[in-house]
């Protein structure tokens, strides 16, 4: 017993697990992470560097995620989820519900996140071989039956904010950029990137297939 208690370690805050397990997210074979959404990290900028790590290391490792319908729940997440996607991440999404966030590296390690007590998280490190093989377990027969994020996505409408919508009708009424960006009270570099960010949403490549893809979904009238 002593033995697996030595190999598991509970670490209180992402700057704790930053600090003391921040290296283990070093894969080198497999990343897999299961979520029931984007929102797992209070802390702006800690995972975001643990990532941008591991990609420098490790460009091409295979990563699989995992994620509920609560992953598409707002426009930014989805946006975001489709942008994991689209830079190499495999990606599907199950119904059936998931704990807070499981992390699996090249399974010999698991890190398992608690709810937040008092606003500080606590992330369990599990080392136990017996343990992580489970965990890896329920991961594979989760995502067996969890469908592709694209085929998930295919014939429903992403989750556009009232601005979106109205950037979307700005589009289609054909006016210029300048024009579009002063009724919209933004920058022209803002609305600019708006646009970009909606045509991600609608898995668009320019905006005329944009607006083709929001009058199939229904957005515009």
């Amino acid at each position: 017993m002593s033995a697996d208690v030595d190999r598991n370690v509970i670490l209180r805050g992402e700057v704790e697990l930053a600090e003391r397990a921040g290296h283990l997210f070093d894969a080198r074979e497999e990343f897999v992470c299961a979520a029931r959404d984007l929102r797992t990290w209070a802390l702006p900028g800690v995972r975001e560097r643990i990532i941008a790590e591991r990609r420098r290391r490790r460009p091409d490792l295979p990563a699989y995620k995992l994620h509920n319908p609560e992953a598409l729940a707002d426009e930014e997440s989805e946006r975001r989820l489709v942008e994991i996607a689209r830079a190499g991440a495999n990606v599907r999404i199950c119904t059936t519900p998931l704990p807070h966030e499981t992390i699996v590296i090249d399974r010999r390690i698991a890190i398992l996140a608690g709810p937040p007590r008092a606003g500080v998280r606590e992330y369990t490190v599990v080392r136990s071989p017996g343990v992580v093989k489970g965990v890896v377990s329920l991961f594979w027969a989760t995502w067996e039956r969890a469908a592709d994020l694209a085929d998930h996505r295919r014939d429903r409408p992403p989750a556009l904010s009232a601005e979106s919508r109205r950037i979307l009708r700005l589009l289609g009424d054909g006016l210029k950029d300048e024009t579009a960006a002063r009724q919209l009270e933004m920058s022209l570099r803002t609305y600019r990137r708006r646009v970009a960010e909606i045509l991600t949403l609608l898995d668009a490549e320019s905006r005329f297939q944009a607006g083709l893809r929001a009058h199939e979904l229904g957005l515009v009238g």
